[in-house]
């Protein structure tokens, strides 16, 4: 897929960049500068083109969601553990 292609976008995300580059041309910003401006907001606010969640592969996520996805198995597995928590302090 070359650079600029729209194709991976859903018709609900072409539309949303329509409708942000028409109002940033109202308030007198170039055509191609609006258009740029709408995509970036799309991709931004969406992450991109189709992406469906259980679908993607581990190498497609985040950082932040494969670093959250790890905390909450470690913390999944060590909920059974006993005596994980902060030590008394002795009087």
């Amino acid at each position: 897929m070359p650079r600029g292609d729209k194709s991976s976008y859903t018709n609900r995300q072409k539309r949303k960049a329509e409708h942000i580059e028409e109002g940033y041309e109202k308030r007198g910003v170039s055509r191609r500068e609006a258009e740029r401006r709408a995509w970036a907001t799309v991709n931004k606010e969406e992450g991109g083109g189709k992406k469906s969640g259980s679908g993607r592969s581990k190498s497609a996520r985040s950082a932040a969601a494969r670093k959250g996805a790890a905390t909450r198995r470690r913390k999944a597995a060590g909920s059974s553990r006993k005596g994980t928590g902060r030590k008394r302090a002795r009087r």
